[in-house]
This record gives structure tokens, C-alpha cells and sequence, in this order.
């Protein structure tokens, strides 16, 4: 079912920006996409999808013609009445949402009864007031403004843009936020409609909420390792109680990404600066901070003293099937490793172009058996498949040491085992 053709504009194209405008088109609707990044432009006029995410090149393919790319603002309101923000708010030194790519889009966007912002990225709850009051500042006070945030899984993208469990749309009564709903009511989602902060804040509840269950099963899972308890089986049990469900669960190193990293902070500072106390969130990030760093003891129980220890790192990006290092656990356990002298040397099969940006001095294998050969110990970092499917006999030929490290409690304990290593899980008896 179509979205009726409504032309749409998308200013950002990062992974909100791309999946978003990719997703409208295949619902029939002509995308008009801006950013101020020249070579992504270049290569997106090319046909080349300057991300990772699976599916997103061939469903960018398939609706070339009603996406249109380009640097200039102007381009995208001469083409479309709704201009979606989709740039990065990433999080400051000090924890909270650089807004600055935001108030970059407000200052550019032309004075306008016609249009209308609709802001997918991630922003404070309050933000939303605040850049009203700013666009009537700058004389710009009869653009519409509406918040509507994005609930996109990095590896799932696609489907969740096509199969949203809900859309929240926050409005102050602005027509706006009508044709917003009009354009996601063909995919079938309930509609949340809203005030602007309540929309805001839900985005940032969500994620929250999320990263808490995660910092909770770790926390049970470190009290399984005492007491012979296994987390594994910990978890089906309460997972099938419906009031906790199964979802987030699963015990590991620790929460990673743009989005858990940066939302709990901000969050917590949001709070922090209205004059509240967010006490759980603090534990919440203590706790995902010190599972990075379990690792190294585990690996120092085993070891010993890690100088001149060889450790392989399996997987780099903070989860399967995507290339994003924002946030990635692998970065803190290697910058750990190698402060303890350890020598550490990685493979991922996707990001490690995009790790080595973040980390130069990292060391990259081309493949899982390169990475562990002459190792003393093998980390399994991220879940990829090819992975949770290597011969274990091999890497046993291949490593000098016998110990592997399921960071993710991903990997048969008995076929480890079988092929003479030493396995040690979290939170697994």
C-alpha cells in the first residue's frame, strides 16, 4: 500500500536518515535527501550506500528514481512541505545530546508557513520547546514543528521502519502532525499521538528502560558466577513471566551503540539539571561500564600477568550485522588490554574499516584463523554467525594458549571443550 506520493524531504543521511528515506520511497513517496557531507552525496548520486545495514543497498536500488540527493537545504523544501531531521546528536563530554547539527538545520531552514520540521534524532526531553521559541527568534515562527522518534534497530532497520510495534508522534495541534500520521498510517502501527515533550521523553524512557534490563540480568549473572547458578536458565525463567518478558535479557560485557550509550546519559543529566537525583540510571551505567572491565579479570584469572599475552578480540562492532563502532565494548576491552601490555589483534568481517577510524593502532586480522593463531586467548566479542560456526579443533591447532571467552554467551560450551579449550562464559556455571 502506498503512502499516496506525498514528497518528503530527509536532512541527514546516516543510518536514521537513510533507512528513513529509503523506507518512504518504497511506500511511494518522492525522497528529497540532503546532507553537507559532499562525498556521501557523491556516492549516493553513484548508486554506493555509504553504510552497513542489511537490505538497505537493494531497497535504495530498488526506488532510485524517487530518491533525490543533494547538499543544499533548499532543494529538498523546494521539493517537499515535511522535512524530516535526521542528523547526529551525539553525546558531549559532559554526557548529554550535542544539539549542534540540529541548530545548524534551524538556522538554515527559510522562513515558511508551508513546512514543517520533523524531528526523528534523538534530542532532551524540552528540546522541542526550545527550538520553537528559537524559530520564532529568527523569524520563523510559522513553521510547523512536530517530534516523531525513531525506533530503529541497527541490523533490523528496514523491517523496523516497515513493521513499527507503535509510531509516536508529538505535536502542538499543527497540521503537521496530521500528515505525519497519514504518511506511517499505511504500514499498519498503532499511533501514539502526543504533547512534544511527552514524544521526546518516551524515546528517551525507552532506551533506558532497555539498557536496565541489560545492566540488571549482568548483575544477576555475576551473582550466578558465585554461586553456581546459570544465567542462562536464570533468564528463561523470569523471561516467561509476562509482566518481564524475555527480550533484553541476555547476559554479556555490556550494552554498546549510539543509542543505550547516549541516551541514558543525557537522560540522567536531563534529570540531574531539573534537579533530580536519576540514582538507577547511575547504577545502570556503573554496571555496563564494570562488565567491560570483567573480562580482563577473567582473562588475568586464567593468565596471570597479560604483558606479552597475545589476546584475539572475534567481532568489533557493538552487535551483529552492522558496521557502527559507537559504543562498541570492543574498543574499552582492547584500550584495557593493551594498557595491561597484552597484545591484542581483532577480526570483524564488517567494521573494521570503521574501528581502525575510531582506534588506529588497532590490530586487524583478515580472518577469524589469522586473528586467534599464536593467541593465548580468544574474546568473542560480537555475535556474528560465522562465528558461532568456527571448527573449534581448528582454533585450537591454531591458538598457543587453551582459553576462550564467550562475551556473549553465544557459543556451545560442549563443542569448546570437546576441542581440548578451556571455556568460560557469564555467568554460565
Amino acid at each position: 500500500m502506498g503512502a499516496g506520493g506525498k514528497p518528503i524531504g530527509v536532512i541527514g543521511t546516516g543510518y536514521v536518515g537513510l533507512v528513513t528515506a529509503a523506507g518512504f520511497a518504497d511506500l511511494g513517496c518522492d525522497v528529497y535527501c540532503v546532507d553537507i557531507d559532499e562525498t556521501k552525496i557523491e556516492r549516493l548520486e553513484r548508486g554506493e550506500v555509504p553504510i552497513y545495514e542489511p537490505g538497505l543497498d537493494s531497497l535504495i536500488a530498488r526506488n532510485r528514481e524517487r530518491l533525490h540527493f543533494s547538499t543544499r537545504l533548499e532543494d529538498a523544501a523546494a521539493g517537499a512541505r515535511l522535512l524530516f531531521v535526521c542528523v547526529g546528536t551525539p553525546p558531549t563530554h559532559a554526557g548529554d545530546a550535542d544539539l549542534s547539527a540540529v541548530y545548524a538545520v534551524v538556522r538554515a531552514v527559510p522562513p515558511s508557513s508551508e513546512h514543517a520540521l520533523v524531528m526523528k534524532s534523538t534530542v532532551p526531553c524540552g528540546t522541542g520547546k526550545t527550538l520553537k521559541r528559537v524559530l520564532g527568534e529568527q523569524g520563523k515562527g510559522s513553521l510547523g514543528y512536530v517530534s516523531c522518534p525513531e525506533f530503529l534497530k541497527e541490523g533490523s532497520a528496514i523491517n523496523d521502519f516497515m513493521h513499527p510495534d507503535r509510531v509516536v508522534i508529538g505535536d502542538d495541534g499543527h497540521p503537521a502532525g496530521e500528515e505525519v500520521a497519514a504518511l506511517y498510517e499505511p504500514l499498519g502501527a498503532p499511533i501514539v499521538r502526543t504533547d512534544i515533550a511527552s514524544a521526546e521523553m518516551i524515546k528517551l524512557a525507552a532506551n533506558a528502560f532497555l539498557a536496565t534490563k541489560i545492566s540488571f540480568i549482568n548483575e544477576i549473572a555475576n551473582v550466578c558466577e558465585e554461586l553456581d547458578a546459570n544465567v542462562l536458565d536464570v533468564a528463561v525463567g523470569i523471561g516467561l513471566d509476562d509482566r518481564i518478558g524475555p527480550q533484553f535479557l541476555q547476559a554479556g560485557i555490556g550494552y554498546g551503540g549510539s543509542c543505550f550509550t547516549k541516551d541514558v546519559s543525557a537522560l540522567k543529566l536531563l534529570a540531574a539539571n531539573s534537579g533530580y537525583h536519576f540514582q538507577l540510571l547511575s547504577s545502570v551505567i556503573e554496571v555496563n561500564e564494570l562488565q567491560k572491565r570483567r573480562v580482563v579479570a577473567k582473562l588475568q584469572r586464567h593468565l596471570g600477568d597479560l604483558a606479552g599475552r597475545r589476546i584475539a578480540l572475534l567481532g568489533l562492532a557493538f552487535k551483529p550485522n552492522t558496521d557502527d563502532m559507537r559504543g562498541a565494548s570492543s574498543l574499552v576491552l582492547a584500550s584495557r588490554l593493551e594498557a595491561e601490555g597484552a597484545i591484542v589483534r581483532s577480526y570483524d568481517p564488517v567494521a573494521e574499516a570503521e574501528a581502525i577510524k575510531v582506534m588506529p593502532q588497532l590490530a586487524c586480522a583478515h580472518s577469524s584463523l589469522e586473528a586467534v593463531e599464536g593467541a593465548d586467548a580468544v574474546v568473542l566479542v560480537t555475535e556474528w554467525p560465522e562465528f558461532l560456526g568456527l571448527d573449534w579443533r581448528r582454533v585450537a591447532e591454531a591458538m598457543s594458549g587453551t582459553v576462550v571467552i564467550d562475551g556473549r554467551n553465544a557459543l556451545d560450551p560442549d563443542v569448546v571443550r570437546a576441542a581440548g579449550l578451556v571455556y568460560e562464559g557469564i555467568g554460565r556455571a
